[in-house]
């Protein structure tokens, strides 16, 4: 609803540059809560086998967004007068429309089973666990899985560190397994944000310009097809990589391939000058700079089957029941907060070495390394999460935290077999005493 009313109040402005203020600052607003609250709900509300699948389609569907802006401008550009309203507010349209479909459908959600058992409210959540999976109240599968949330709280509450919101910060920081996960949601937004790709999105028609392509037209389109290939990369990680292969290994190829495209470009940059009004590339030159634009394409493929993905699904589904909200909702707060610096940073940058920047080639050679360094920092300290039950998180860090990375999946199986055996193991001894007492 705020961003409905946000997007009026901006397109009502009348020339007002103050209430164009306050119409983003609303939409930001309701745009801010939709990250937090959509990987979180989805994360909560799916099955362990797809919930990579289902929290990812968030993340794809963004790039909706994104490809839609893209064309929208596109085609405003070719379509409509140039300096007459309609040239922003034709696109901007497209945000009411998408922001009321929401709106509509939220009305048909159920409410997460694993909050309302966090509020006591336990028929309720067991009844909506039963419609979201298809199956009957007392089907085992839902009784077990709601045993399972229901003791993973309990013994959450017992370890707290005290009641109120000082005990829920004192559990946040304080606990070294959970300050651990807060540490590694922290840094994937970090890494990943300047890692160069979120750049290009924000400037990719500058971007496209740098590497030789001319006229506003021909740049609209080339970063329309730009929104295009992450939407795809986007599914295809969601449909076929992140709960098949895991998610480090989509994530290190995702990082793989954003990385050789970052490299590329900045050598390209390198080895061929800038042109100025009214030059053109030879044609050795022209060659490398079609491998160029394509390499943009490459690195937005990565991304989106690398950091963003993970950057929504690591985030909603490491945390404790009793803290999830609160965390994620904290990291994403440090999401926008770079993605604020990053955007402002970005034009500085690209500035010559003589107005104190670090030219076009700079920046992406700094794009390239810290792209390195958050693969490098991935391998070693992001557990594997995939096909785990939230509830079976904190087996991922029972390690020293230098250890979790790498050897966490391997010690949250061993722990997931013993304790699996000491279920078998009490079936069977209950088995015996019914078949005794009849």
């Amino acid at each position: 609803m705020l961003w409905i009313l946000g997007v009026v109040i901006f397109l009502t402005n009348n020339g007002r540059i103050g209430q164009v203020y306050a119409g983003r600052f609303i939409a930001g607003l309701g745009i801010g809560q939709t990250t937090v609250v959509a990987p979180v709900y989805l994360s909560e509300i799916s099955p362990k086998s797809v919930r990579g699948l289902c929290t990812c389609v968030f993340s794809a569907s963004v790039y909706i967004g994104i490809m839609l802006a893209y064309f929208a401008s596109w085609g405003s550009q070719l379509h409509i007068p140039t300096g007459t309203a309609n040239q922003w507010v034709v696109p901007t349209t497209i945000h009411i429309m998408f922001a009321g479909i929401i709106l509509i459908l939220s009305f048909f959600n159920y409410e997460s089973p694993r909050f309302l058992i966090k509020v006591g409210k336990d028929e309720e959540a067991t009844a909506n666990l039963a419609r979201v999976r298809g199956l009957p109240i007392e089907h085992p599968h839902v009784q077990k899985e709601i045993s399972e949330i229901q003791q993973q709280l309990q013994e959450e509450q017992e370890a707290t560190l005290g009641q109120g919101w000082k005990g829920v910060l004192k559990e946040m920081f304080l606990m070294p397994n959970n300050f651990y996960r807060i540490y590694l949601g922290l840094f994937s937004q970090l890494l990943s944000q300047w890692s160069g790709a979120q750049s290009i999105t924000i400037y990719a028609p500058k971007f496209f310009a740098l590497l030789g392509t001319k006229g506003q037209n021909e740049k609209l389109f080339a970063t329309a097809i730009f929104g295009v290939v992450k939407f795809v990369a986007a599914i295809l990680c969601a449909l076929f990589l992140i709960d098949v292969i895991g998610r480090k290994r989509s994530l290190g190829i995702g990082i793989g391939l954003q990385a050789m495209s970052m490299c590329f470009i900045a050598a390209f940059l390198t080895a061929v000058p800038q042109l100025a009004e009214g030059e053109e590339f030879t044609k050795s030159q022209k060659h490398a700079s079609t491998v160029a634009i394509v390499m943009i394409y490459i690195s937005g493929f990565g991304w989106a089957m690398g950091w963003n993905s993970m950057q929504y699904l690591l985030n909603a589904e490491i945390y404790p029941l009793r803290i999830r909200a609160i965390s994620s909702s904290m990291v994403m707060c440090f999401h926008f907060v770079n993605q604020y610096g990053n955007s402002r940073a970005v034009p500085n940058m690209l500035l010559p070495r003589s107005e104190h920047g670090l030219g076009p080639a700079g920046t992406f050679w700094l794009f390239t390394i810290i792209t390195l360094i958050g693969g490098a920092w991935a391998w070693f300290f992001i557990p594997e999460t995939a096909g785990r039950s939230l509830e079976s998180m904190d087996r991922l860090f029972t390690l020293k935290w230098y250890q979790i990375g790498l050897h966490g999946s391997k010690e949250a199986d061993e722990l997931q077999a013993a304790a699996d055996l000491v279920d078998d193991s009490k079936h069977s001894r209950g088995e015996v005493r019914q078949v005794e007492n009849a």
